[in-house]
């Protein structure tokens, strides 16, 4: 091993900077499970990771870029791995079974997902952010669904699909970890194959 890459003053700034959201991240999580959201503040934040204000101020601008930097670490976007030169209705198919694959991580923190979902309708400034993040990945997502399928193969508009995909994703893993023995893999499969014309069931 390389000793001058291991020491820490030879690691790059910003290795140090994620190092240091991380953990405003992980006592972020660790005081909204105690005082929920609506009473955590950035500097208990701040304290919990031993670090003084300016640091979290460093990171994040204000407490709603904490807390959507937060739902974006824990609830992170479904990657599905795409065989090079997939057909759409292939890539819904492995949508549907990376959907399947990542209930499991989802259990741990489905319920802090709901909370935080809960205290963002209950809140107007929240509530905008999360829109302008929300609506920056829609416009992501309708570029590639563009750019990957031809129009023959969607059956909506790429805009309205990247929105419904969205919705599918979310509520079948919440549906799943709910009544898992009303959500088979089966339904997962069926529900992404019908995103695709000729997208069939099979997994």
């Amino acid at each position: 091993m390389d000793a001058e890459a291991d020491n820490p003053r030879r690691r790059p700034k910003g290795d140090k900077r994620d190092r240091t959201r991380a953990a405003l991240l992980a006592a972020a999580r660790e005081v909204i499970s105690e005082r929920g959201y609506e009473r955590t503040t950035l500097q208990a934040v701040a304290e919990r990771a031993g670090m003084s204000s300016g640091a979290i101020y460093g990171n994040f601008r204000n407490r709603d870029a904490l807390l959507i930097a937060l739902a974006e670490a824990w609830w992170a976007p479904i990657k599905p791995q795409f065989a090079p030169g997939s057909s759409f209705a292939d890539k819904m198919r492995a949508m549907a079974q990376a959907v399947i694959d990542i209930v499991p991580e989802r259990r741990p923190v489905a319920a802090s997902r709901l909370a935080g979902m809960a205290y963002t309708l209950g809140s107007p400034e929240s509530l905008r952010e999360v829109t302008k993040v929300t609506a920056r990945d829609y416009a992501e997502g309708a570029a590639w669904l563009a750019a990957v399928a031809s129009p023959e193969e969607l059956t909506m508009p790429p805009e309205q699909l990247v929105v419904v995909i969205h919705a599918l994703t979310e509520g079948l893993v919440f549906q799943r970890l709910m009544t898992p023995e009303l959500v088979p893999d089966a339904v997962i499969c069926a529900a992404f194959g019908a995103l695709a014309r000729h997208g069939g069931v099979g997994q």
